[in-house]
C-alpha cells in the first residue's frame, strides 16, 4: 500500500495521502482547521489529535492499531514535561501508515466552534429541587440523648416542615464540626426527590451561608453539547457554552454510532467515556467563564435523544438500532452526578434526566414539549427541532403526535464539500441576484456583507473559510430562486444558466460562491453532491412531518415552530423554498430558539415542571417512521425542490420559482412543473 485514506472529524473532510505523511500536513492540504505555531517541531502542542480505531461502516473504513506511526521521543518528551491526555497524539509527529479517522478536539482548532444553542429569554417559575435552609439545632443534652443528625432532622421538621431527610456518610462526617463551628446554627443544602417526599442533604455550612446555589441545564445532542449555568434562586442564566460532541469520530449520525458498537467490542464503553469527559470539562469551563466555584453546582438536568441517553448512562444502545427500538428505561431518572463521572462540580450533586417519549423520540423532544406546550395549543401546530436527528411534534390541546426523522449531519455543515461547523469565517447567509446570478454573503464574526466596503479588511485575519449549515441551506434555496437549480435539484451549466460561476465538475456542475485562491484561501463551491445531501436531509424532515399529518388526518397545519439552532438562523422563506416544512403563511413560521435547552432550564428551575412533563409524555403518541410505508412515498416526493406533488400556494404569494429544467438525459429531474 502506497497511500491511505485519512478522514478528519468533526469536519468530515477526507483524502488519500502517501504513507508517511504527517497528519498535520494532511490536515493543511485538506483545509482542516488544525492549529500549529511551532512549524511542526513538537513544541507548541497546538496540533493535538485523537485517532480512532475499529470498524466504521459509516465511513467505509477499518482502522487498525498501526494506522499511525509509533509513539516517538518528541511526543514522550512533551508528555513528560507538559502532559498529554491519554490517546492523544501530536499531528506533526504522527504519520499516516494506514486508513485512519482523526478527531480534531476543540482546543486544537484555530477557528473555535460557535455554539448557537444560546439560552432563550424565558420567565421561570421557581420551584427548584435544590434549596438552602437555615436552621438552629438543639444542643445535645445528657438527659435526653439523641444524635446530632436526629436533632438536625427535628429542626428541619420544626422550622421548615421537612420531615423525611437522608444524608450519606460523607456528609455525616462533616456534621458535628459544622454544628459546633456554627454554634448550633447551620445552613443545609437539600435536594428533594422527584417522586417522593424524601430530601437528601447535599452540603452543610456553619452558621448562615449566603453563597448562591447553581445548576446546569445540558442539551446533550448528537453533534453539540450545550450547557446553561443557572442560578437556582431566580433561574438567571449566568453563562452558556458548548463543545462538539466527541462521539462524532465514531459516527456523525446516531445509527452509525450504534453500528460502531455492534462492530467493535467495548465501543459503547468508549463512547460513554469520551462524552462524560466532555461534559465534565464543559462544566469546569463554564464555571470559569461565569467566575463561580464549580463546587457550588449542585444539580444537573439533561435532555438528549435516546441513543445519547443510553450512552450517557453507560447502557449499550444496540436495541435502539433494531425494531422494536426498545429503551432500557423511558421514565425520568434521578441520579448522583458522581454516577455520571461529573467530577468537576460538587461531589454530592444530583442529576435529573427528563423522560423519553419512545425509542427514537427522546428527552430532548420531551423538553421541547415542555417548553412549547403543543398540548395546550388551540390551533394545529407543527414543532420541528432540527439537528442530526430531527424531532417533530404535531398537535393541539386534543392530541399530540411525535416522530423522529434521520436528517443526518448536512444541516450542521457536515457532508458538504466546503462545509464546516459554525465558526468565525464560515459563510452563514447567502443571497444570489436573480438577474446577474452573482452572490453576496456574510460570515460569522463579521457584520458586513461580502459586497460592502470594508468586508475584506474586516475578514482579513479570520478569512472566509467555508460554509456552515445555515449558509448551505440558504445557498441551495437561493440557487433555486435564481434559476440556477431546477426542481429536481440539478445545477445548470454556464450555457444553460448564463453564469460563468456554474463550472463543470465531472459529469455535473458546481456553483462558485467564493474564490479566495488568489489570496491563498479556499475555493468555496456548492456542488451537485452538496445539493443531494441537502435534498436527502430536507426530504426526511418533510416526510416525517407529512407522516404526522396523515396520522392526525389533516391536510395543512396552522403554525410552524422552528426550534434549535436551525430555527434561530434560517429564514422561513428559505426553509419553505427548499420544501423543508409544510406550506403556511410565512408570518406563521416562528423561531422558538433552543426549545430543548429552555425545557431543560425549566426542569432545573421547577419540580412542578418535572411533574408536568412526566405526565404530558404519557399522552404523546409516537409514530415510527422506520416502519411506516408512506414515509418512503413522502420522502421521494419531497426530494424535489420544494416538492414533486405538494403545492405551496402560500409560498407562491411571495416567491415565484423559475420554471427551468437542466436534465438533458431524461433522468434525474423531478420535472418542469412549477411549485409555488
Amino acid at each position: 500500500m502506497t497511500d491511505a485514506t485519512v478522514i478528519f472529524t468533526p469536519s468530515g473532510k477526507r483524502g488519500r495521502f502517501a504513507i508517511g505523511t504527517p497528519i498535520l500536513t494532511a490536515a493543511r492540504q485538506l483545509g482542516v482547521d488544525l492549529d500549529s505555531v511551532c512549524g511542526g517541531r513538537g513544541i507548541c502542542s497546538k496540533c493535538q489529535i485523537t485517532p480512532s480505531y475499529g470498524e466504521f461502516s459509516k465511513f467505509g473504513v477499518t482502522v487498525d492499531q498501526d494506522a499511525l506511526s509509533e509513539w516517538n521521543a518528541v511526543e514522550q518528551r512533551y508528555k513528560d514535561i507538559r502532559g498529554l491526555i491519554d490517546g492523544r497524539r501530536l499531528g506533526c509527529q504522527a504519520k499516516v501508515m494506514g486508513d485512519v479517522i482523526v478527531d480534531v478536539p476543540p482546543e486544537s482548532q484555530v477557528h473555535k466552534q460557535v455554539i448557537r444553542k444560546s439560552a432563550s429569554a424565558r420567565d421561570m417559575v421557581m420551584d427548584p429541587a435544590t434549596r438552602a435552609y437555615f436552621v438552629t439545632v438543639e444542643q445535645p443534652d445528657m438527659h435526653e440523648p439523641s444524635g446530632d443528625f436526629e436533632r438536625l432532622k427535628a429542626a428541619l421538621a420544626r422550622e421548615w416542615g421537612i420531615a423525611d431527610v437522608t444524608a450519606d456518610l460523607a456528609l455525616l462526617r462533616r456534621l458535628q464540626p459544622a454544628l459546633r463551628r456554627g454554634e448550633w446554627s447551620v445552613t443545609v443544602v437539600l435536594n428533594k426527590g422527584n417522586h417522593d417526599a424524601t430530601h437528601r442533604i447535599l452540603d452543610i455550612f456553619p452558621g448562615f451561608h449566603e453563597g448562591a446555589l447553581y445548576g446546569l441545564a445540558i442539551d446533550l445532542g448528537s453533534t453539540t453539547i450545550a450547557a446553561h449555568l443557572c442560578n437556582l434562586s431566580d433561574g438567571a442564566v449566568l453563562a452558556s457554552a458548548g463543545v462538539m460532541n466527541p462521539q462524532i469520530r465514531f459516527g456523525e449520525d446516531l445509527m452509525s454510532r450504534v453500528s460502531y458498537v455492534m462492530m467493535n467490542e467495548g465501543g459503547d464503553v468508549e463512547m460513554t467515556s469520551v462524552v462524560r469527559a466532555a461534559i465534565a470539562t464543559l462544566a469546569s469551563s463554564i464555571s470559569a467563564e461565569a467566575g463561580i466555584d464549580p463546587r457550588a453546582i449542585y444539580e444537573v438536568v439533561f435532555v438528549c435523544n435516546p441513543v445519547m441517553h443510553h450512552l450517557l448512562l453507560g447502557i449499550d444502545p444496540v436495541e435502539l438500532g433494531q425494531a422494536p427500538f426498545a429503551l432500557a428505561a423511558s421514565e425520568s431518572l434521578s441520579l448522583d452526578g458522581a454516577d455520571l463521572d461529573i467530577t468537576t462540580i460538587n461531589p454530592a450533586a444530583r442529576a435529573y434526566i427528563l423522560p423519553c417519549i419512545a425509542g427514537h423520540v427522546g428527552a430532548d423532544a420531551a423538553a421541547v414539549a415542555l417548553s412549547e406546550e403543543p398540548n395546550k395549543s388551540n390551533d394545529m401546530v407543527l414543532i420541528v427541532d432540527v439537528g442530526t436527528n430531527a424531532e417533530i411534534l404535531l398537535g393541539n390541546k386534543t392530541r399530540v403526535l411525535a416522530c423522529s426523522s434521520p436528517t443526518g449531519p448536512a444541516f450542521e455543515g457536515a457532508q458538504i464539500s466546503s462545509g464546516q461547523r459554525a465558526a468565525p469565517g464560515a459563510i452563514e447567509r447567502v443571497q444570489i441576484d436573480p438577474v446577474t446570478k452573482e452572490p453576496r454573503f456574510s460570515v460569522i464574526g463579521c457584520d458586513k456583507w461580502s459586497d460592502e466596503d470594508g468586508f475584506a479588511e474586516a475578514t482579513a485575519q479570520m478569512g472566509v473559510t467555508g460554509i456552515c449549515g445555515s449558509g448551505i441551506i440558504e445557498a441551495v434555496a437561493e440557487l433555486r430562486m435564481a434559476g440556477l437549480l431546477d426542481q429536481g435539484g440539478l445545477i445548470g451549466g454556464p450555457d444553460q444558466t448564463g453564469s460563468a460561476r456554474c463550472i463543470p465538475e465531472g459529469r455535473t456542475h458546481a456553483y462558485i460562491l467564493h474564490d479566495g485562491t488568489a489570496q491563498g484561501g479556499p475555493l468555496i463551491t456548492v456542488t451537485q453532491g452538496d445539493i443531494r445531501a441537502i435534498q436527502l436531509a430536507k426530504a426526511a424532515l418533510y416526510a416525517g412531518a407529512k407522516l404526522l399529518m396523515d396520522e392526525m388526518g389533516v391536510e395543512k397545519v396552522d403554525r410552524v415552530v422552528l426550534a434549535g439552532a436551525f430555527g434561530a438562523h434560517i429564514s422561513p422563506k428559505h426553509a419553505m423554498v427548499l420544501g423543508m416544512i409544510p406550506d403556511v403563511p410565512l408570518d406563521k413560521v416562528i423561531s422558538a430558539g433552543n426549545a430543548a435547552g429552555t425545557g431543560a432550564r425549566m426542569a432545573l428551575a421547577s419540580n412542578s415542571a418535572r411533574d408536568t412533563i412526566e405526565e404530558v409524555v404519557r399522552h404523546i403518541h409516537k409514530v415510527e417512521t422506520a416502519i411506516e410505508p408512506r414515509f418512503q412515498e413522502h420522502f421521494v416526493n419531497a426530494s424535489a425542490i420544494p416538492n414533486a406533488v405538494d403545492t405551496f400556494p402560500e409560498l407562491g404569494m411571495v416567491v415565484s420559482l423559475p420554471d427551468v429544467s437542466f436534465n438533458t438525459s431524461g433522468a434525474g429531474s423531478a420535472g418542469r412543473r412549477r411549485r409555488g
